[in-house]
């Protein structure tokens, strides 16, 4: 009798034939972005006698670099608030709509992503000067006694910020919201549940997934955000992004860029860590 050839797992061969379809890709990011990545972070902990920290001691040792944390850290919240606000009803608006009104909606969502950031940041130089509209606008509405500039100004820049970014939070938590069953909320009113009480014990638990998600993505791109900040307020205000820049553009620094690069870095990272794991958290409380 012939010895019984072993057998191979069903779509075994398959999945292993899948999975080389990841290789080109994998290989571009490993080229285009591991590897300069690497070049960075050994960057960052290379002096002239080989490994040593001492660049990032020096840049925490420095008050000026906790300012620009400071300022970093202050926009990208404000900018992420700001988001939320404006971003949170909109999605419910875009959920619950029905037809064209909906696409209407998507539509208006989607299409500025089309725009450049460059686009965008100088037509927010338009409607921030003085003679702006939004100037015009809190004038005729009695908020100011006369024109003011809002360009070159935090509150420029988290507007200008805002704006850009507010896609990135409605998308996410418009898909979240787009999947609870409506009826959710009127089963909680058939048993006498307010209105204030079926938002906070039915909808808000079921939209953190979306929340978190949204609140992670702006508040990631509002930390590491370069353009903007560089054509909304200049370089009298610097954050971490346009610090980098100008080290690695104009000083010539590239000790100070690569520290305030990982420092981005380890910021962003942390960002997205922590947004994992409160998801996680959360989805697994309720």
């Amino acid at each position: 009798m012939s010895a019984a050839a072993p057998s191979v797992p069903a779509g075994g061969g398959q999945k292993d034939r899948v999975a080389w379809l990841a290789v080109p890709a994998v290989g571009y990011l490993a080229i285009v972005y591991a590897l300069p990545l690497v070049f960075l972070l050994a960057r960052s902990v290379t002096g002239p006698e080989g490994f040593t920290l001492s660049l990032f001691v020096q840049f925490f040792a420095d008050p000026y670099s906790w300012r620009v944390i400071w300022n970093t850290l202050r926009i990208a919240l404000l900018t992420t608030l700001v988001c939320l606000i404006i971003g949170f009803p909109v999605a419910i608006a875009m959920a619950r709509a029905k037809g064209l009104m909906q696409v209407a909606l998507l539509v208006a969502i989607i299409l500025p992503l089309s725009i450049g950031v460059v686009v965008k940041a100088f037509a927010w130089q338009i409607v921030l000067r003085r003679d702006g509209v939004v100037s015009q606008f809190l004038v005729g509405t009695g908020i100011w006694s006369e024109p003011q500039r809002l360009l070159f100004t935090e509150s420029g820049l988290v507007l200008g910020a805002a704006n850009v970014f507010l896609p990135f939070m409605i998308l996410p938590i418009y898909s979240v919201v787009k999947l609870i069953d409506p009826r959710l909320s009127e089963a909680g009113a058939t048993l006498g549940a307010s209105p204030l009480y079926r938002f906070r014990r039915i909808f808000l638990p079921l939209t953190l997934p979306g929340l978190v998600s949204g609140i992670a993505f702006v508040f990631s791109m509002s930390v590491s955000m370069f353009v903007i900040p560089s054509l909304l307020i200049g370089d009298r205000f610097q954050m971490l992004a346009t610090l980098t820049g100008r080290s690695f553009l104009l000083m010539r620094n590239e000790a100070l860029g690569s520290t305030t690069a990982v420092v981005l870095l380890v910021m962003a990272v942390s960002i997205v860590v922590a947004s994992s794991w409160l998801a996680k958290r959360l989805g697994g409380s309720q």
